[in-house]
């Protein structure tokens, strides 16, 4: 399952990350409502946890504005704001949960599970393709001309990059954003390596797709050209 944590608290923000990921959820984390907005655009998320008083755009306000745009994507709400009142204001604008700070993870956790068992909406349209490759977010698995493979995470998170944003030109800065999240300090040799190990991948299956060096810049995903 894949996951954006909205939560402006960064403290808060650091503990929900980490312990999803050791429940072993691929997670994108985010600290405002027009961050949040920007991520919905750039990624396909099984669930997302949203606190509702965030700067520069609340809860609600993000809340309305993705089920205008048809996003039926399910979404926990995460506030300190409990009265009967506010719980229903958030019920009633799209949102599937409502969870009230402070709360214990194992009710998240289980919260979550709960949201994982209700029948998935338009699963034939989750898979991502370009050229002779398909990806399927949701088993972490690259198909091609000769098979398939199984991702990591991190190289999972870089492809999905990559695919929507196939043919342009990447900047490091983004990927890194995109793959370890907008405050890593994580070393570039690191996206390196993953870019190493993405291009094995496709390899793997047989793909003629690459990932192209942009000199000073980063790297594009472009299809073989013909010999």
């Amino acid at each position: 399952m894949k996951i954006l944590l909205v939560e402006d608290d960064r403290e808060l923000n650091r503990t929900l990350l980490f312990q999803l990921e050791k429940e072993g959820f691929l997670v994108d984390s985010c600290f405002d409502g027009e961050e949040a907005c920007y991520y919905m655009q750039e990624g396909l998320y099984d669930l997302i946890l949203l606190d509702r008083m965030l700067p520069k755009m609340d809860g609600i306000a993000v809340l309305e504005k993705i089920r205008r745009e048809g996003n039926t994507v399910p979404v926990i709400l995460l506030t300190a704001l409990g009265t009967l009142t506010d719980k229903i204001t958030g019920l009633d604008c799209g949102a599937d949960d409502y969870l009230v700070k402070p709360f214990a993870f194992e009710e998240l956790a289980a919260r979550i599970r709960s949201i994982g068992r209700r029948p998935r909406r338009m699963e034939k349209g989750r898979k991502l393709s370009f050229d002779d490759i398909s990806y399927s977010p949701e088993e972490l698995r690259l198909d091609g001309p000769d098979g398939s493979c199984s991702l990591s995470r991190r190289e999972a998170a870089l492809l999905e990059a990559f695919l929507r944003n196939s043919g342009q030109s990447l900047s490091r800065q983004l990927l890194l954003c995109r793959v370890w999240g907008p405050d890593t300090d994580v070393e570039e040799g690191n996206l390196d390596n993953y870019i190493y190990f993405l291009r094995r991948r496709l390899k793997q299956v047989g793909s003629s797709v690459t990932i192209k060096t942009v000199r000073s810049v980063g790297y594009s995903l472009e299809e073989q050209p013909e010999q």
